[in-house]
């Protein structure tokens, strides 16, 4: 048995792991007691973890075919989305939906059908996903297309219908490896609004935004962006050059004052200001804009060795500004806000579970201590007076009964149950929530 957790490290239990290098491999686990199924480790919570038994799925990490002039893939679960970028990205193909790390598995990406800063116009990552094989209770392996009830349940499902094997995937045809950004100041959450819809047409959006309780309290940058044409590039500036960046390691836990009170309105207040000032147009890599936290290696020790907890909610349109300014109100109340705190628009729901709803979406990372639980049971209500919902991919601690608010996850237990999927598929996450 090891000690496991996600990447917030909040909870750790003990799991048996085992590493699936084969579908024989994959096969003989299943028949032979429950289990979950794990990526990258990249789930934030206890959604990866199985007190019986874990299968770590990164051994199989082939990729099987490529066809370049379609930008059609066909991958292993355990293959890395930055492993198919630095594959890929320098032949003119990138993912059509990214997460903000590049670290997260294919398998785990559609297991928690991720969004990314393009979801209102592109949808969620099964928008680019054509088959997967899942690997059922009984060892059988299914090809399950779009039409397929099953793939509408898996896709999203958390890894609770079955074992994600491999999966064809369509990339994006890019010319540069370069991003047009565009970034915005703004000083309040009406204005933070108006600029999203604004820019609807905008490929990529995405905002930090200030939750403390200071002066700065709702300013915002906007991060606008699209893929940089050859056009768009100076004349010595390689359009495919893909670099292994040095990344930056976080050697200890940060002091814990930052995270509460005077630190932490200062620490933000800095952050906007420096923003700010760069506000405009600018040529920066792909790296810097999809995925700033990969350049610290390791960054979820910041929190301590208590771990941290991040709270995603989805908001619907109609009521999305009146419910981030309650959130953010008891967010400033409470003393304890979080340095990343990230909002974005969503366009449409698609999939039987997935998480998105035509709306907003909030994302805010707390350190794990009683405090800041209570805090977030006092989020989880406000959410719901509102209509929104939450992401599994991110919980670690919701109660079952703020889950079940949301009747989907209902129909996803009646499901599991009609195809005994319960008995042979489980985590900590599933028990906790009774799916």
């Amino acid at each position: 048995m090891s000690l496991l957790g996600g990447w917030g490290r909040f909870p750790r239990v003990d799991c048996k792991i085992t590493t699936a290098r084969s579908e024989a491999d994959v096969r003989a686990a299943i028949t032979e007691t429950p289990l979950i199924a794990r990526g990258n480790g990249r789930a934030y919570g206890d959604a990866a973890l199985n007190t019986g038994a874990t299968l770590v799925m990164t051994g199989m990490d082939r990729m099987l075919s490529f066809d370049d002039d379609t930008g059609v893939l066909i991958a292993e679960a355990g293959v890395l989305l930055g492993d198919i970028i630095h594959t890929f990205l320098p032949r003119g193909w990138f993912p059509m939906v990214t997460p903000g790390t590049k670290y997260v598995s294919l398998g785990g990406a559609i297991a928690a059908d991720i969004h990314g800063k393009n979801h209102h116009i592109d949808g969620s990552f099964r928008a680019c996903v054509d088959w997967i094989d899942l690997m059922g209770p009984d060892g059988t392996t299914r090809r399950l297309t779009t039409e397929d009830e099953m793939f509408q349940w898996s896709v999203g499902g958390m890894g609770l219908t079955g074992v994600i094997l491999r999966a064809q995937i369509r990339l994006r045809a890019v010319e540069t490896a370069w991003i047009v950004q565009e970034t915005r100041a703004l000083t309040s959450v009406a204005d933070t609004i108006a600029a999203f819809e604004d820019t609807e047409d905008v490929p990529y959006s995405v905002a930090w935004i200030d939750c403390s309780d200071g002066p700065h309290h709702g300013h915002s940058l906007l991060l606008l962006g699209r893929h940089a044409t050859q056009d768009d590039l100076p004349p010595h500036r390689a359009p495919l050059e893909v670099r292994h960046k040095t990344k930056i390691p976080v050697p200890f836990p940060a002091p814990p004052l930052i995270f509460r009170g005077l630190f932490l309105r200062a620490l933000n207040g800095i952050y906007w200001r420096r923003g700010a000032r760069k506000a405009g147009e600018s040529l920066v890599d792909w790296d810097s804009y999809f995925y700033p936290l990969d350049a610290l290696r390791g960054w979820n020790i910041l929190y301590g060795r208590g771990g941290f907890v991040q709270f995603q909610c989805a908001l619907p349109n109609d009521t999305a500004a009146a419910g981030l300014k309650e959130l953010m109100d008891t967010i400033a109340e409470a003393q304890t806000g979080s340095v990343l705190s990230v909002l974005k628009r969503f366009g449409p729901q698609s999939g039987h579970v997935s998480f998105p709803m035509p709306g907003y979406t909030l994302a805010l990372d707390f350190p794990a201590n009683d405090r800041t639980l209570a805090l977030m049971d006092k989020l989880d209500r406000i959410t719901l007076d509102h209509g929104g919902r939450f992401y599994l991919a991110k919980d670690a601690r919701m109660p079952e009964a703020v889950a079940k608010s949301d009747e989907r996850w209902d129909a996803f237990a009646a499901m599991r149950a009609k195809h005994g999927l319960a008995e042979r598929f489980r985590s900590v996450q599933s028990e906790r929530l009774g799916l």
